[in-house]
């Protein structure tokens, strides 16, 4: 399986991206879809992560309110709908899948890792 996320960019404090992760391959096998973020010097976090089917999301609390997962299989597609971004947001954005029925917070719970997209909100 291969992932690759994209729209990331530059934002104002207080505006909206939406980042995609679109899989290929034998996407099939990929149940769960997570977003993680790394900023410089730091470790990558859970963001976000959902079930194959959608009826499950989960949101790391530094997130929840803001931004909303979801996917489309039949495009093999997910996103991350990202609103009311702060400076504290600015990172890089990687999606990931995993063969698991729950997503994970865990980075090593997952298998297949898009490239990243960068995402730079400005004060």
């Amino acid at each position: 399986v291969q992932l690759q996320a994209s729209g990331g960019g530059l934002v104002p404090a207080g505006g909206s991206l939406r980042l995609s992760c679109a899989a290929s391959g034998r996407a099939s096998s990929m149940y769960t879809v997570g977003w993680f973020r790394q900023a410089p010097g730091k470790e990558r976090e859970f963001v976000s992560g959902i079930t194959w089917s959608g009826a499950m999301a989960d949101y790391a609390d530094s997130v929840k309110g803001r931004f909303t997962i979801s996917r489309d299989n039949a495009k093999n597609t997910a996103y991350l709908q990202m609103n009311r971004l702060t400076p504290e947001d600015t990172a890089v954005y990687y999606c990931a899948g995993s063969g698991a029925r729950w997503p994970s917070r865990r980075v090593s719970a997952y298998d297949y890792w898009g490239q990243g997209t960068q995402v730079t909100v400005s004060s």
